[in-house]
């Protein structure tokens, strides 16, 4: 380790934790970071550290371990209800948070993390790692410069599979409350959160104030509380991101983004930094793009005042979004003719619904507005 290595300290290492767990190795091995401690209600057993991170402290208690340790960082990977309280537990002692995505269930929680963040002077930066792709500021870029004509609006498409144990992964998975707390676990607002949050970054409308509207459509196939077929419209000054959404899927692929244009069109394979550029006149063009690290980002804010790439400001319209969608009636379950189940893979599928999430990319429209016999409008919410 060098001088300038910082010690880290990870809430919840399990689950989704594990990845954090092998970036935080990654990092050790360049002697950016240091692992000094895991808060886990039930402590890891030698077998669940990766090699090479040594015996790092461990507490089921955040604070006690920051204080102990003296991490300057605290990577918080809990479920969504802890976030808020997680988070300033950490920047009450001077510590700075890298915090999972979705940053909190609620506007309220939001903004209550975020205003006691900035009150404490310490830094943050939301887990969406796809905002640390360099294809975002490039993109953004071309939209400058005009590539694709005037902006018309940002389409995203996801279609995912997952099994129904997936929603029993945890007690909160597949919830929208939890013991009288919110949770609001959709496909929206948790696996294809960064398709909502990047969508709103391309068209460089995503604080809270640039959303004027959004009107929500939330679907269930599996037997669970909160959405797993979904598509949102946001209304912003540069035009409408809508973004539609299934973990129910025929054929699971890569999600996408597409900005439309008077003159061509861009899609944004977020998790591939992938980036197809069509417009009038030209061929295809198509370039695939590095990215940054969010902790190493962080720890890079920390050493050499470098930039952070997604402050909770920036995550604002995002939150906006899960706040309608909190506030919206509680998911339509499909009727049984409109899935079927695969008990060799343990999941249910909706047929047609990827070219249905696809076309709502392509038309900017909502399931309602689309041949989809099962869908209805939903709510907007001002």
């Amino acid at each position: 380790m060098n001088s300038s290595t910082i010690d880290v300290v990870l809430a919840g290492a399990r689950g989704h934790g594990r990845r954090h767990l092998e970036n935080i190795r990654r990092l050790q091995e360049k002697g950016v970071v240091r692992l000094a401690g895991v808060c886990e209600l039930t402590p890891l057993g030698p077998d669940e550290l990766p090699e090479g991170l040594g015996t790092p402290e461990q507490s089921a208690d955040l604070g006690a371990l920051l204080d102990t340790t003296g991490a300057r960082i605290a990577v918080i990977c809990t479920p969504i209800p802890t976030h808020t309280d997680l988070a300033l537990t950490a920047a009450e002692r001077g510590v700075h948070v890298l915090l999972e995505k979705p940053p909190a269930p609620s506007y309220a929680e939001f903004r209550r993390m975020a205003d006691g963040i900035a009150a404490a002077g310490v830094a943050c930066q939301i887990g969406f790692q796809s905002l640390g792709s360099h294809a975002v500021p490039a993109i953004r870029e071309l939209l400058a410069q005009g590539v694709i004509g005037d902006v018309l609006g940002v389409g995203g498409a996801g279609a995912w599979a997952r099994a129904e144990s997936y929603f029993r992964r945890a007690p909160w998975a597949g919830r929208r409350r939890l013991g009288g707390a919110d949770v609001v676990d959709g496909v929206l607002t948790n696996p294809f959160a960064h398709a909502v949050a990047t969508a709103l970054a391309l068209l460089g409308t995503d604080r809270a104030e640039d959303v004027t509207g959004v009107e929500t459509e939330l679907l269930r196939a599996n037997d669970i509380e909160s959405d797993d077929t979904s598509c949102v419209r946001v209304t912003t000054p540069r035009g409408p991101v809508t973004v539609a959404a299934t973990l129910c899927a025929e054929e699971p692929g890569d999600p996408y983004l597409l900005v439309h244009g008077t003159g061509g069109r861009i899609t944004f394979w977020y998790t591939r930094d992938r980036v197809l550029v069509r417009r009038a006149g030209c061929g295809p063009e198509e370039t695939e793009y590095g990215g940054t690290d969010l902790l190493e980002n962080l720890a890079d804010h920390l050493t050499t005042g470098a930039g952070l790439l997604a402050e909770p400001d920036s995550t604002g319209a995002f939150m906006r979004v899960v706040e309608a969608i909190r506030l919206a009636g509680d998911p339509v379950a499909l009727p049984d003719g409109a899935w079927h189940r695969l008990p060799e893979e343990d999941r249910r599928v909706v047929p047609g619904v990827d070219a249905l999430v696809a076309a709502c990319a392509e038309s900017l429209a909502l399931f309602s507005e689309l041949p989809a016999p099962w869908a209805r409008p939903g709510t907007g919410t001002p």
